[in-house]
Formats: structure tokens, C-alpha cells, sequence
């Protein structure tokens, strides 16, 4: 019975010898890179935006500063003042941004959402407040 013992012990640890080392598994990618896609939502609004009486606006995406930040040129308000080029960061609800009349969010919507009846069939908009918006043809 010993030497029966012995020998299927003697047998396991041989067996387990002859197995070729595994290659290590590769680490998992990091929470973090999993979390963030790699094309944000917010540079498919890259491009130029249609308003009403002449508004319009342009995203272009800031390189200079790196991935989620955009130039937004715009004429905002009916005014020769109310227009310039703002910096903008990508964010949970859309494009934050500041200009003179305080910080303002970009999103997405649709021509109901801008408030305007001139826009209120458009599919593609983006909109800052009801009354200001922005659609593509």
C-alpha cells in the first residue's frame, strides 16, 4: 500500500514537471481607459451650425490643448457684440464654455428643444438656452 502511495505521488510530481511554463497573462486594461472612449461624443458636433436671423456657430476641436477641448466661434445675438470665439471643454452634459453673458453648456437636441419655431422640425441641433440654437441642414 506504501509503495502504491509512493508511487502515484512520485507520478503527480512528475506530471506536474512536464508541463510547459504559461506564458503570464497580460495585466488588464485600466479602469480608467475602459471608462473613456476613444472618440467623444462632442467632436461629432465638429463643423458649422445654422441659427436663426443670421446666428450661426462652428466647433472646431482645439489640438493645441489636447483631446476634449474646442474653439466655438459664434454670433450669438443679433448684435455686432454678442459674437466671438470661445475656448470650450468636453463635459458630462456637453461643451462648457464662458463668454460675456456668464458660463454657458452646449448640448444636444433637437430643433423643439431650441425653442424656435424657425428650427422646430430639425433633428440635429445643439442648444445653449430655449431661444438659442443651433441645427444642421
Amino acid at each position: 500500500m506504501k509503495k502504491t502511495l509512493l508511487l502515484l505521488s512520485t507520478l503527480a510530481l512528475l506530471s506536474a514537471c512536464d508541463k510547459a511554463p504559461q506564458a503570464p497573462k497580460p495585466a488588464p486594461p485600466s479602469v480608467q481607459a475602459s471608462l473613456v472612449p476613444e472618440t467623444l461624443p462632442t467632436d461629432k458636433w465638429v463643423g458649422k451650425w445654422i441659427g436663426v436671423e443670421g446666428l450661426h456657430l462652428t466647433v472646431s476641436k482645439d489640438d493645441s490643448i489636447g483631446r476634449g477641448h474646442y474653439l466655438l466661434t459664434m454670433q450669438y445675438g443679433l448684435d455686432a457684440d454678442a459674437a466671438g470665439t470661445f475656448k470650450g471643454q468636453a463635459g458630462e452634459d456637453g461643451i462648457l464654455f464662458n463668454r460675456p453673458d456668464g458660463p454657458q453648456v452646449l448640448r444636444a437636441g433637437n430643433g423643439a428643444a431650441t425653442g424656435l419655431k424657425w428650427l422646430a422640425d430639425k433633428k440635429d441641433c445643439l442648444v445653449v438656452n430655449t431661444g438659442e440654437g443651433y441645427c444642421r441642414e
